[in-house]
């Protein structure tokens, strides 16, 4: 009931992304079906009807992986401070986007039915005659089984994809705030137990411990701590409670010495049972290293290639795309995936070299900022307009006629990544909005905020342009011949 109430208060931007979910699960649905009706019509070729099946594996990630954007863009899912009091934690509101995105897949699965019953004639009495007719099983029983497993799929697929990517993370462990110990030269920090200058060879540093327990090291040892613990608290009478005087010394239990040059920190504060309390929050994430995967993503990108070329030129001239190029398409498309981050970082830095002014600058960090967004959509663009322009190579060579089923699902994985790539940027746009607002309150002109998004975006089609077309060329090298 929660997720449908906030289905329906919605914003308008939300319930059109929820559309294009529903959109998309529809045309995956009815593909899937069609899939099954050339199975049902072609019983002795079933090696077609897997391959048929296989290529409906393309649409079906490019859904889920749409679904997985519009939901982490949902603002109504988003965990806020309180809500846990009323039970909507971060695990009840990622079960919540789950249940909407089943809720939106399901729609599309069911339009998809409708529309599949609708062509074959049982809706009207009449069937469509045209090109898809030999993929409805006119004429047969749909075996009820089947069809609700092939339509259940798109929302079990995207739903639980939706709930891995949304689930709640234990958080990483905040660094021990221990005192300032001081290191080698230029060193500083809260790090392990070191030594100050001279303290080796200051006279009693290296008495064993074992010579205090005799009764004169044990009665000076009684006065000294008698006259520390009178020293400090006078000194703490002297200052206010919970603070430390500038170069204090304390000792560790091992016995070293630690110095510390100044403490700024606050106070801590406590309950009212007397346990002190940490206002100071959690530690600030540690930023993502962007071009580790780029590496291993150029890797992925040339065994894809590597993987089409050889079976493009196994395959027969009158034959379809076999299993050999969907699997040489996945492993480009996963490639340009992990190095899209990598080289939207790396635009970002190019953006900033050689003495970069203030639009630059801007333009350069935002990129390197919001890189592991829109990286990973950006390169599933890049391979599907790549995988696009060789299937116009493809048919302009052999002047193949693909259907109205492959036209589907073009449409579906075109307009999937696309739309993906939008609602990364919609994403990113308004996880900084509250740089945006302090840069206009400096007095930053509106212009210069939109200079720095069109330079940002020229530089990252100036960088994925000639990538695409290169992608694209080797990749329809093998298919044209």
């Amino acid at each position: 009931m929660l997720a449908l109430r906030l289905t329906r208060a919605a914003r308008l931007a939300v319930q059109l992304r929820r559309l294009l979910v529903a959109s998309a699960s529809a045309g995956t649905g009815f593909l899937l079906l069609c899939a099954l009706g050339h199975a049902l019509t072609h019983p002795d070729a079933p090696g077609a009807s897997s391959l048929r099946l296989a290529w409906c594996a393309a649409p079906l990630a490019a859904t889920v992986y749409l679904a997985v954007a519009v939901a982490r863009a949902d603002p109504g899912t988003r965990p806020r401070p309180g809500l846990s009091a009323i039970g909507l934690g971060p695990g009840r509101l990622m079960a919540v986007s789950a249940t909407t995105t089943a809720l939106s897949a399901a729609l599309g699965s069911v339009a998809a039915l409708l529309g599949f019953l609708y062509l074959r004639g049982d809706l009207t009495g009449a069937p469509v005659d045209g090109a898809v007719s030999g993929v409805l099983a006119l004429g047969q029983r749909l075996p009820a089984p089947a069809v609700v497993t092939l339509l259940a799929l798109v929302p079990a697929a995207a739903s639980a994809a939706v709930a891995l990517t949304l689930r709640p993370r234990a958080p990483r462990p905040a660094p021990s705030a221990g005192s300032r110990r001081y290191g080698r030269f230029g060193a500083y920090g809260w790090g392990a137990a070191r030594e100050t200058f001279g303290a080796y060879g200051r006279y009693g540093a290296r008495l064993a411990s074992a010579s205090a327990s005799a009764p004169a090291s044990a009665s000076a040892s009684a006065s000294a701590s008698a006259s520390a613990s009178a020293s400090a608290s006078a000194s703490a009478s002297a200052q206010p409670a919970g603070g430390r005087p500038a170069g204090a010394a304390q000792a560790d239990p091992s016995g070293a010495l630690l110095t510390q040059a100044s403490d700024t920190r606050p106070p801590a504060t406590t309950n009212g049972d007397g346990a002190a309390r940490d206002d100071t929050g959690p530690a600030p994430a540690t930023p993502r290293a962007h071009t580790t995967l780029l590496p291993w993503g150029i890797a992925v990108l040339t065994a894809g290639l590597a993987v089409e070329t050889y079976a493009g030129d196994t395959a027969t001239r009158d034959a379809a795309p076999s299993a050999g190029v969907l699997l040489g398409w996945a492993l480009a498309t996963l490639g340009l995936a992990l190095a899209g981050p990598g080289l939207t970082h790396l635009c970002g830095r190019l953006l900033q070299a050689v003495r970069p002014g203030a639009l630059r600058l801007l333009a350069g960090r935002v990129l390197m900022e919001e890189s592991h967004r829109f990286g990973r959509p950006l390169g599933v663009v890049c391979a599907v307009a790549s995988a696009a322009y060789a299937a116009a190579a493809l048919h302009d060579a052999d002047a193949t006629d693909f259907g109205p089923l492959s036209l589907i699902g073009a449409v579906v994985v075109a307009g999937c990544t696309v739309a993906t790539l939008l609602t990364a940027a919609v994403e990113a746009k308004h996880a900084r909005s509250d740089t945006t607002d302090a840069l206009l309150r400096l007095g930053a002109p509106p212009t210069t905020l939109r200079a720095a998004a069109a330079l940002r975006a020229g530089a990252l089609l100036a960088v994925f342009g000639p990538l695409t077309l290169v992608v694209a060329q080797l990749a329809s090298l093998p298919l044209a011949r």
